[in-house]
């Protein structure tokens, strides 16, 4: 599990600086150069476009977690192991520039996701 935990967190944070590095180097349709605000929207359509494949990946993992927990008949909500995984993010956050409620919405709203997911293969498998 340890393993595990790091590997997340170091997810996390490439996640936040791969989305970074990449909107800054990623070739941007011909605007005007006096619209810096088309400039940035379409930075941000990019980042959004990385987040949600980053996020559809940190899923597939969740579902061999999930088959791995249904056949080992472990519940899928481990509360002590997603308070670890909240505080290392909160503080991976806090390098980041971002606020402990925001990584807080954050997690909890990937957590319940992954949990339905979970359940859901829990619920396949009887």
């Amino acid at each position: 599990m340890k393993s595990f935990n790091r590997a997340f967190i170091l997810f996390l944070v490439c996640m936040i600086r791969y989305s970074l590095v990449n909107a800054q180097s990623t070739p941007m349709i011909q605007t005007s150069a006096s619209n810096p605000l088309q400039n940035n929207r379409i930075k941000i359509d990019s980042i959004d476009k990385k987040l949600i494949a980053l996020l559809g990946e940190r899923e597939r993992v969740v579902k061999e977690i999930g088959i791995y927990k249904a056949k080992n008949n472990i519940p899928a909500l481990q509360a002590d192991r997603f308070k670890q995984v909240l505080e290392k993010t909160v503080e991976a956050g806090k390098q980041e520039g971002l606020s402990a409620t925001f990584i807080t919405e954050l997690m909890n709203a990937i957590h319940k996701e992954s949990l339905r997911i979970e359940e859901e293969i829990k619920a396949q498998k009887q």
